[in-house]
Formats: structure tokens, C-alpha cells, sequence
């Protein structure tokens, strides 16, 4: 069992049966009484949102996930298809289950895909990702106040804020977890 001190972004737990996963969290101690954590849940399973308040004496179960490495293939249109590596047993995810994660999603990536009771409901991605950028626009000084950055379009469509010096056709390292800028990566 978990209990609410151990609630933070990504845990996945099990309420009424079904796996959720924490999307955000916020920790708050008001001057009296216990400890309040306050957390975004996706289903793993549906998608659907929930948002809920914890006390730091409530309990949770963990998900039992089980987790099978495996290549994403391509997609089509709101079906994300993967291949087991080890017996070449094709499966295939929809949007909804994706979440977040076709930001950052190439073809023949390998990623570790989540089963809950024996069917596919969600994917693991390595933490970095190296996606070419498509479209940045170029940057004039003095365009803001104190935050040097711009908006550029990567291979896969997923739009993200860079230091100025980045250009079309450069490659950037992601990190997954927050879909923030990493750096740029010398080929």
C-alpha cells in the first residue's frame, strides 16, 4: 500500500480497479490540520480526468502493470501501432491511451509498453528524445523582457520554446517527462 506522502507526477496507482497515473501534484500544509495533496489523475484505461484532494493518512494500492519491451511501428490515424521484439506480436494503442506521449514519438523507437490485465493501456518512453526541428522562426532582439527563447516545430508536430541560437534543421534533445528543451545535439 501506498499512502498519500508518496503521491508525485507519473506514480500509478489503482483506485476502484481501475489504474490511474498522477499528471500533476500540488503539496499544501495549512497552519492547522493535516496535510493536503492535491492531484490530476488520468485513467490509464478510458482517459477521462479526475482531480481529487488527499490527506496524508489516505491509502492507495499500486497498479499492477506489467511491462513489455516493445517498437512503435507507425500510426494510423487514432491508432498507434507497436511490435513485442522478442515474438512479433503486433498490438495497437488509441490517441487517448497515448496521451502526451505522440509528442515525442518516432518510428522504430523502442519504448516499454504498460499491460493491466493482459491488455496494452499505456507507454513508457526514454526520458530523452533527439526529434529534428521543422520550423523556427527567427528571432529578433529585444523581442522579450529578460527570457531569451522562441517557438519551434519538431518532426513530430509537438511545438516547444528554444534558445534563440537553435535553426531549422538542427536536431535538439528532449526530455520526456516535462517536454522541455535539452539541448542541441552535434551529429
Amino acid at each position: 500500500m501506498l499512502s498519500a506522502s508518496d503521491l508525485r507526477k507519473g506514480l500509478k496507482v489503482q483506485i476502484d480497479g481501475n489504474p490511474y497515473i498522477v499528471t500533476e501534484f500540488e503539496f499544501s500544509k495549512p497552519g492547522k490540520g493535516q496535510a493536503l495533496y492535491r492531484c490530476k489523475m488520468r485513467n490509464m484505461i478510458s482517459g477521462n480526468q479526475l482531480v481529487k484532494t488527499y490527506r496524508s493518512n489516505d491509502k492507495f494500492e499500486k497498479a499492477e502493470l506489467d511491462e513489455r519491451k516493445m517498437q512503435f511501428l507507425y500510426n494510423q490515424g487514432e491508432e498507434f501501432h507497436f511490435m513485442d521484439t522478442d515474438n512479433y506480436e503486433q498490438l495497437s494503442l488509441t490517441k487517448e491511451q497515448m496521451g502526451d506521449n505522440i509528442n515525442y514519438l518516432l518510428e522504430n523507437m523502442d519504448v516499454v509498453v504498460l499491460f493491466f490485465d493482459g491488455k496494452p493501456i499505456d507507454i513508457t518512453l526514454p526520458t530523452f528524445v533527439n526529434l529534428a526541428v521543422t520550423r523556427a522562426d527567427p528571432w529578433a532582439k529585444g523581442d522579450t523582457s529578460g527570457n531569451d527563447t522562441k517557438p519551434v516545430t519538431v518532426q513530430t508536430g509537438y511545438e516547444l520554446q528554444v534558445p534563440p541560437f537553435v535553426e531549422e534543421g538542427d536536431r535538439i534533445q528532449i526530455d520526456t517527462r516535462t517536454g522541455q528543451y535539452v539541448t542541441r545535439v552535434k551529429e
